[in-house]
């Protein structure tokens, strides 16, 4: 038998990821020179040295992290791989919850995946919006994650598969971003707060009450 196809998962591009995670690398020696400078006043080079290297280590290692993170789906296995590999199979997910991420002005629609076999969590960027326009999850891709979803059987992950298939007929249909359903999902979260959790039954209701 052959292995399942790999399905990459990834929103963004490497060449953008790469140019962000530069930026959160260059971020993080500004504020370590701003830092151990000030300490540095009082407690010469030894002191800013030392400030210097506990306030950026940190950020260089998110930022190399970062730039080495990459998402995908072998059958109904998610995984994602940064510091190490994280893998969590669609059929025991204990977790299935959309995420609203706002920052900087972009809207993110996530998809937290939870369960076995280590209890991990992963989440899966679906869509970013920025004003009118934005940039989605492929279409292959999607298509490929609403099928692995619908085969788990769950209620909350059949939900979710539907969800995804109104995303790509919308798409289909030539629709613009704002009237995507991820679209305006990301719309109804309320604004001011980096991370909102949607409400499955909000959700679902949601849904039943797309074309």
């Amino acid at each position: 038998m052959t292995e399942p196809e790999v399905v990459p998962l990834d929103l963004l591009d490497r060449a953008t990821i790469r140019k962000r995670s530069r930026n959160v690398a260059i971020a993080a020696l500004i504020v370590a020179a701003a830092m151990g400078g000030i300490v540095g006043l009082v407690g010469g080079p030894l002191g800013f040295g030392i400030t210097a290297g506990v306030v950026a280590l940190p950020l260089l290692a998110l930022a190399y992290f970062e730039s080495r993170k990459t998402c995908w789906m072998q059958g109904t296995m998610v995984s994602v791989r940064a510091a190490g590999t994280r893998r969590v199979e669609l059929k025991q997910a204990t977790r299935l919850d959309l995420f609203v991420t706002d920052m900087r002005g972009a809207r993110t629609v996530n998809l937290l995946v939870g369960g076995p076999p280590k209890n991990k969590a992963i989440s899966i960027s679906l869509a970013m919006y920025a004003g009118t326009g934005g940039r989605e999850l492929g279409v292959y891709p999607l298509r490929r994650l609403a099928d692995a979803l619908a085969s788990t059987g769950d209620t909350r992950a059949l939900v979710l598969s539907e969800l995804v298939v109104a995303q790509l007929k919308s798409e289909a249909r030539g629709d613009g971003a704002p009237d995507r359903p991820l679209y305006r999902l990301a719309s109804l979260a309320p604004q001011g707060r980096m991370a909102q959790r949607l409400h499955p039954d909000a959700v679902a209701r949601f849904v039943t009450a797309l074309d």
